[in-house]
């Protein structure tokens, strides 16, 4: 008998809270070790963005930032603190769209989200307003990652997104690293031999999806999900392959 496809997504319990300068990838191994498992050559670790961003240092005090004219205007349309208005003017490119408690802009990685990903939830304040912003360069940390963790192992870097059309958020890839981020499969025959159009698969983004069912979006502190079962050909690629250029943008 054909044995039916399966895929296990594995959240790693026990994993410490992660400040700057943390080793996440010793701390992931040491985890996994914990849970009675072992990487293996096909596997993919997905992190939340929080922990890279503590890892990398990309805490904010607030009382260090002086909001410019253009936050405080912001801020009085929006609602919103105008230094954390500050710094996501800092991390974009431009505003999108400017509601009542709604700042949606164009981050300078050229992604589309609220707030550039900046967030206040889930950080240790110690007594103080901070803010999180979002790592560097996630393709890079995705990168830096799979090389400490060990070959013929992919990496994901995952955040929560909100969408245009649909309520709720939902995980998506902000890096990834040692796995086609986007499957082309246009060429290929449909189950009725047809040949596919216009078929791209968000594949980094079904796996961020995936493992956020486990990581949650409150207090569940998960935030490292193994990923086990997947079958991928192809050139490994960046989360930024995602990113649909300005000339194909039918909404800018």
């Amino acid at each position: 008998m054909e044995s039916a496809p399966r895929i296990e997504f594995i959240a790693i319990p026990g994993l410490p809270l992660v400040g700057e300068g943390g080793d996440l990838a010793a701390l992931t191994l040491a985890g996994i070790a914990q849970a009675g498992l072992e990487l293996c050559s096909g596997d993919v670790v997905v992190m939340a963005q929080k922990i890279v961003s503590k890892a990398e240092g990309r805490l904010v005090d607030l009382a260090t930032v002086t909001p410019s004219a253009e936050a405080a205007a912001l801020a009085e349309v929006t609602g919103k603190d105008p230094r954390l208005v500050e710094l996501i003017l800092r991390e974009s490119r431009r505003v999108v769209r400017a509601r009542p408690g709604v700042l949606i802009v164009e981050h300078r990685l050229g992604l589309i989200m609220a707030n550039a990903g900046i967030d206040q939830s889930n950080v240790a304040t110690e007594g103080r307003e901070v803010a999180l912003l979002l790592p560097e360069d996630p393709d890079a940390s995705a990168e830096r990652l799979r090389a400490a963790l060990g070959a013929g192992i992919g990496v994901v870097i995952n955040d929560s997104f909100g969408r245009a059309w649909r309520r709720g958020s939902m995980g998506v890839a902000i890096g990834a690293a040692g796995l086609p981020a986007l499957l082309d499969r246009r060429g290929e025959p449909d189950l009725f031999g047809r040949p596919l159009q216009i078929t791209m698969v968000g594949y980094a983004d079904e796996i961020a999806a995936g493992a956020s069912l486990l990581m949650g979006q409150a207090g569940e502190g998960l935030p490292v999900v193994l990923v086990r079962g997947l079958e991928f050909a192809g050139p490994p690629g960046a989360a930024g392959d995602m990113i649909r250029p300005e000339a194909e943008d039918l909404f800018r």
